[in-house]
């Protein structure tokens, strides 16, 4: 039966695959989460975005963080439960809901509280799940079966629950404080919901005359409407210039009241005049300064940001910063305006309504926070609960613990969870006033009871209007969600506490620190081991997004264009650090981000690695194959190296993962899954796959096997794509899906650190053979020479293992590999000894081993390197009193090497000279005189021509020279350099077999006069070649079974680097030097003209911006970055310049 060849689409198509993936999870339950299965837990609560919202790009961020988290504990085989759900957003619900009914000409009030809330459920029903069905859209492996909604019924008990207890241990009260007020919501908002903004001001002067007529006292304020509720003027009792005014009476301009002159510490004497109004209803600290010195308390403003009747019937109704000019106006009119001054600060606004927020005295509910805060100072203190990631936040949660005052929970709203607080305004003539008593219950039929038994049963109850801040119901969530306040629920008693709490640092006082208190009062236990802090997700030019600038990013959009897998990819990998900002970049104008793109071009790269390595499994899969070297074979250097870096990543991806380092790891599979496996391995591997035999089986092994791994490692980063190759290659079906897998675990036994450093050497010295072939503009299917030269014995013994992998990879046809001893012992004989005399010495090796050993095939290799030495080491004393006449020898057959080697060139590519010719003669008049002269020397040729053809045979005899001189033009033409060499080698071999081998023929030794003591091995570079091993397992094994015929080819110098007149590129990497022959390769005159022309290009940018840096006016005016900018290109320029000119001198 022949096996099926599993099929991949030819491109990815994103939309397709993850959308079918996302209904898959959801349809066949993958996530649902059972606490009966026991095993470890690790439970996560999803941040619950506002039921308003849409996604934007920090939930895009924060959820994919969490989904890598709970996917990998998941494969690591913990029972895992992610809980989702939505907040129900008492402020954002309440404005879109008031916006509705104001376009329909209403108020809340004339619609009434029951069908404001009837509207409120309709609207949550038909737009409520926009962000839920966005966050599906995320791929998030969230169980839906256990979605929440903070205004449940579930929930909605738990919040009764908690606030009747709290009530009943003292902890929740109802009083008269000062709050933050939001003219636009008409809500009271806690500190935690009012953000300071530092505005450009005044600081107006204002004149308030002594009732005695004695003089004036200058204050200054930033709210001129308040003087309206002035009741004190306050000094420091100790500044010497007051003192002595303390306990006089002074007239309010434009009211008329008089108030007195207080001496109070509090008073900064530096600051202003020193003299300070106070107005106790409308600043905390005069309000704190009004109960020490008993002063009245005048409220001057409405709810609604409008003056009210105490401010004086001229005010009355009027917008608070309308009453701010209008008084100004009075003050100067009647002259008591003194001084006005620009001044810059900060001024609180409402962080829904949008708008600065008043001090103001109201009635409300507060929850006593000190007993709950230092329950949680003790667990953080004595036994570090939660700990923080990173650990700076952890001094930052405490000192917000330590500094805590009593919570403000009540809101003046109507959508929300209502307080469950019974009036009883049968005591109070039908109204709810600030002593109206009331009853806190479950619900009304409990406050009835509890009425009827303190009151009578002739009592009128009203519900409180107000309802809670949503934070008291999120404070609640990670144990109301699993069934507190029922302990006995299974999902409370098996998830309670959870594992890890991921969110970003602007909420740890709103939302972290509120569980914290919660949990630890009710449970006894912090509701979460770990919080993770994430950054926030910056724009393209590195600043916060805001709806106010305008400058958001929508994630759906990038999904559409690129793929969830790319962006969830991208957002991860940009973290630098855990609780780290991370720049997105964005062009608006096309909606595109090069980094979300250099994410896509990664899951292409890994569709179509995994595409080729299953069209070449032969159709089957990882299981059917086997582990690596199942069967037997030996595993080669390449796939001991793939299995050695894959552990090792495993290994360190488990470990950055542990502790929350998803950007790092993610870095890491990418630099692995990239450039290991598809770059390099699976090049290495191809020629192998397209053979046959047990070296093509152990290759689809650890293909197969690596593979299946690296869906696995990037599954919780990329989980659509990894689902769908994972299931294409190892053809399961619907019964099982990768998500459920075990996370690889690290084989301590592949990994072998000494071959992954003799790979780097490997994989360096083929960039570099690349790299040059590039810089020369070789054709990349073009195959050439290469020559790699090292003095490292350790290095060659690398080269010689795994030159089969260059060869192929490089596409590098002849390989010369040379050693060059340049060891300090043979300097002083270096100078002595020829190439050819090298030559010699090799010759007389094959002599040592064909008279002395008796069969190649029992000589150790070890007796065969100790007589190659000995041999070498005799010729070089015998050659010594040669040395100078042996110079005298070489050099003239150098010359006439040179001088022949020449004109062959020359007539091997005469084109090339005349190419040059007319480049150096480029004027139009020196060309025509070059014209001229040409054709008048054709002229006398051709009458020479005429005069021979009357010489008899003569003709005959030149046009054969013509055809031979043709025929060789068009053979170098059509066939390379190479496939030339090739020819005239087994011409050569042909012609050998004829006349016999000279090498073989005995040799007279000379008698040497040199003692041996004194001769030294030369630093000569000698020719180092090896048979290809077409089957590498070991760095360093030598061939066995070597004939003496072998082993003379072997030792003879078939490349002598002192005559390679060629031209070349070369490059060095480690010790080893490369170099690149391009004589006959390419076309080495237009290299160098376009060299030459780079040249100027760069060194006219070294000059102009040497020029420009060289300007003070331009670095001492120009941005910082502009400056910077220049140098950096300065630096470029001139190292462009250096490698040119290193280039130019190759040629």
């Amino acid at each position: 039966m022949t096996a099926t060849t599993p099929t991949l689409a030819s491109q990815y198509d994103p939309t397709v695959t993850e959308t079918k993936w996302q209904q898959y999870w959801e349809r066949h339950e993958v996530f649902k989460a059972d606490p009966s299965k026991g095993g470890e837990p690790f439970c996560v609560m999803i941040p619950p975005p506002n039921v308003t919202g849409s996604l934007h790009m920090g939930h895009a961020f924060e959820e994919t963080l969490i989904d890598t988290v709970v996917r990998y504990q998941r494969m690591k085989g913990k029972n895992t439960l992610w809980l989702p759900g939505t907040d129900h957003a008492s402020i954002a619900v309440q404005t879109i809901l008031e916006r509705q009914f104001a376009a329909e000409g209403k108020t809340r009030e004339e619609v009434g509280r029951g069908k404001f809330l009837e509207r409120a459920w309709e609207w949550k029903a038909e737009s409520g799940g926009t962000i839920v069905n966005q966050l599906r859209k995320l791929g998030v492996s969230v169980d839906w079966s256990r979605e929440r909604f903070t205004m449940d019924a579930g929930l909605s008990n738990a919040v009764v629950t908690a606030f009747n207890r709290l009530h009943s241990e003292g902890l929740i009260y109802r009083g008269s404080y000062m709050v933050n007020w939001c003219p636009a919501s008409q809500s009271a908002v806690s500190d935690l919901e009012v953000e300071n903004k530092e505005v450009d001001g005044s600081l107006w002067h204002f004149l308030y005359p002594l009732t005695s007529g004695e003089g004036t006292m200058e204050v200054a304020t930033t709210r001129p409407e308040t003087m309206l509720g002035d009741t004190a003027v306050a000094v420091n009792p100790n500044d010497d210039r007051y003192r002595h005014l303390i306990g006089q009476m002074l007239t309010l301009p434009l009211v008329g009241r008089e108030i007195p002159i207080i001496g109070d510490e509090f008073v900064d004497m530096e600051f202003g005049t020193g003299c300070v109004k106070v107005t106790p209803a409308h600043d905390p600290n005069d309000f704190e300064m009004g109960k020490r010195h008993d002063l009245p308390v005048i409220n001057i403003l409405n709810k609604d940001g409008t003056l009210n009747e105490n401010a004086g019937e001229e005010f009355d109704g009027i917008d608070r910063f309308q009453a701010r000019e209008w008084v100004v106006e009075k003050m100067r009119s009647q002259g008591w305006l003194g001084e006005i001054e620009a001044y810059k600060h900060s001024v609180p606004y409402s962080d829904r309504g949008k708008v600065p927020v008043e001090p103001l005295i109201s009635t409300q509910w507060f929850v006593k926070i000190r007993p709950m805060a230092d329950k949680a100072l003790a667990a953080l203190d004595d036994q570090q609960d939660p700990q923080f990631v990173p650990e700076r936040w952890t001094k930052v949660y405490r000192d917000w613990l330590v500094n805590l005052k009593d919570w403000c929970i009540s809101r003046q709203l109507w959508w929300g969870h209502q307080i469950p607080a019974w009036y009883v305004i049968s005591e109070t003539e039908g109204n709810i006033t600030d002593n109206t008593p009331f009853i806190v219950a479950h619900d009304k039929e409990e406050a009835v009871y509890k009425a009827n038994t303190q009151f009578g049963y002739e009592v009128d109850l009203r519900q409180d209007p107000d309802v809670l801040d949503t934070w008291f119901s999120s404070g609640l969530w990670p144990m109301s969600t699993l069934g507190w306040p029922d302990t006995t629920a299974p999902d409370y008693q098996f998830y309670y506490p959870t594992q890890t709490l991921v969110t970003g640092f602007d909420i740890i006082f709103f939302w972290v620190a509120r569980m914290t208190l919660m949990a630890g009062h009710f449970t006894g236990h912090m509701p979460f081991d770990t919080v993770y802090i994430h950054g926030l997700v910056r724009d393209e030019n590195n600043q916060k997004m805001s709806k106010s600038k305008g400058n958001g990013i929508d994630p759906l959009i990038l999904i559409d264009k690129y793929g969830t897998d790319a962006l969830r990819y991208t957002l991860v990998r940009e973290v630098a650090g855990a609780g780290q900002d991370i720049r997105l970049d964005y062009d608006r104008d096309k909606d595109e981000s090069l980094a979300v793109e250099a994410s896509r071009n990664f899951t292409n790269k890994l569709w179509n690695a995994s595409r080729f390595v299953m069209m070449n499994l032969g159709g089957q899969t990882p299981s059917d194959l086997g582990e690596p070297g199942a069967g037997g074979a030996a595993l080669e250097l390449a796939d001991r190296w793939i299995l050695s870096r894959y552990s090792q990543t495993i290994q360190r991806v488990r470990e950055q993962l542990d502790a929350y380092g998803m950007g790092e790891a993610s870095k890491e599979l990418y630099e692995f899954t990239r450039g290991d496996f598809c770059d390099w391995y699976i090049e290495l591997v191809k020629p192998r796959l397209y053979g046959d035999g047990p070296t093509k089986r152990t290759a689809q092994q650890t293909l197969a096997y690596v593979l299946e791994g690296i869906l696995k490692l990037l599954h919780p980063f990329m989980p659509h794509i990894t689902e769908e190759l994972w299931h294409t290659l190892t053809a399961k079906g619907e019964d099982d899906c990768l998500a459920l897998q075990r996370y690889p675990e690290a084989q301590n036994e592949q990994i072998d650190a000494e071959l992954e450093q003799q790979f780097e050497l490997l994989i360096d010295l083929i960039r570099t053979i690349r790299n040059l072939r590039a810089e020369a503009g070789v054709k990349p299917s073009a195959k050439i020479e290469a020559i790699l030269k090292t003095d490292s014995d350790r290095e060659l013994s690398i080269l010689k293992a795994t030159q089969q992998y260059i060869k192929d990879v490089a596409r590098v046809d002849t390989l010369t590999l040379l050693h060059t001893d340049l060891s300090p012992a043979h300097e002083e004989t270096a100078q002595t000894l020829s190439v050819a005399e090298a030559a010699e010495m090799v010759e007389a090796v094959a002599v040592v081993n064909t008279t002395a050993a008796p069969t190649a095939s029992t000589v150790p290799t070890a007796t065969i390197e100790e007589a190659a030495e000995e041999a070498i080491e005799s010729a070089i004393a015998a050659k010594q009193p040669e040395a100078s006449l042996s110079r005298v020898k070489s050099s003239e057959e150098n010359d006439w090497r040179q001088m022949t080697g020449s004109i062959q060139t020359f007539l091997e590519n005469p084109t090339r000279y005349f190419n040059g010719f007319f480049t150096n003669y480029k004027k139009p008049v020196t060309t025509l005189a070059v014209v001229l002269g040409a054709a008048m020397t054709l002229k006398v040729v051709a009458s020479i021509l005429d005069a021979f053809n009357d010489v008899p045979g003569l003709k005959s005899l030149l046009q054969l020279v013509g055809l031979f001189y043709s025929v060789r033009f068009g053979i170098n033409k059509v066939f390379t350099a190479q496939e030339r060499s090739r020819a005239a080698q087994q011409l050569q071999g042909i012609w050998s077999d004829i006349i016999g081998d000279r090498a073989t023929a005995p040799q007279a030794e000379p008698t040497s006069t040199t003692p041996p003591s004194t001769t030294a091995t030369t630093a000569v570079t000698t020719t180092v070649t090896t048979t290809v091993n077409p089957n590498p397992t070991a760095i360093g094994s030598n061939a066995e079974g070597i004939t003496p015929s072998e082993l003379i080819k072997t030792a003879q110098p078939a490349y002598d680097p002192k005559s390679d007149q060629r031209k070349m590129f070369a490059g060095v990497t480690g010790t080893v030097q490369v170099l690149i022959p391009l004589t006959g390769v390419v076309d080495v005159d237009a290299l160098r003209a376009k060299l030459e022309k780079d040249l100027g290009k760069s060194e006219g940018e070294v000059k102009s911006f040497t020029g420009r840096l060289s300007n003070k006016g331009f670095t001492d005016k120009a941005p910082a970055e502009v400056v910077q900018g220049a140098r950096d290109t300065l630096a470029e320029a001139e190292k462009q310049v250096k490698l040119i000119q290193e280039r130019l001198a190759m040629l």
